[in-house]
C-alpha cells in the first residue's frame, strides 16, 4: 500500500510540474514593448488579451495592433519572434488610450498580408487567422 502511495505522489507531482512548464513556457507579448514588465494598462478594468491563433497553413512573420482611431500602425507585437502554423499567442492588445476597437495586420511566409479593421479587443478572447 505505501508503494502504490508513493507511486501515486511521484506522479501528480510529475504532472504539476510538467503543467507549470508547459505554462511557462507559452509566451505572452505586452502590446507596449518599452514597458514588457509594467505593460501600460487602460484603467477601465476591461480585458483586452486576446488569444491570436494561426489556422493559415504559413509561418507569421509580423502582427501589428493599432488603435483603429490613428493612420499608422504600431511597432512589431512579434518582435524577433514569429508565430508558426497551427500555433497560438497571447497577445496584451491593450495600449493604455481605454479604447477597444483595433486594427490588426498580420504578415505571412507566403508574401500575403491580412489587414482586419475595428476589431473589439474587449468582446473577443481569441481571433482566428485562416486561410
Amino acid at each position: 500500500m505505501n508503494t502504490f502511495k508513493t507511486i501515486a505522489r511521484a506522479a501528480l507531482i510529475i504532472a504539476a510540474l510538467g503543467a507549470a512548464s508547459v505554462a511557462a513556457a507559452e509566451p505572452v507579448v505586452a502590446a507596449d514593448k518599452a514597458a514588457v514588465s509594467a505593460p501600460v494598462q487602460s484603467r477601465d478594468g476591461l480585458n483586452r488579451r486576446v488569444r491570436i491563433h494561426n489556422n493559415t497553413g504559413w509561418t507569421m512573420l509580423r502582427f501589428y495592433a493599432s488603435d483603429s482611431r490613428v493612420t499608422s500602425w504600431e511597432e512589431d507585437m512579434l518582435g524577433r519572434g514569429t508565430l508558426a502554423a497551427g500555433n497560438s499567442i497571447m497577445m496584451n492588445i491593450d495600449d493604455g488610450s481605454g479604447t477597444c476597437l483595433y486594427d490588426f495586420k498580420a504578415e505571412f511566409t507566403n508574401g500575403q498580408v491580412l489587414t482586419r479593421f475595428n476589431i473589439n479587443v474587449c468582446q473577443i478572447a481569441d481571433y482566428y487567422y485562416t486561410r
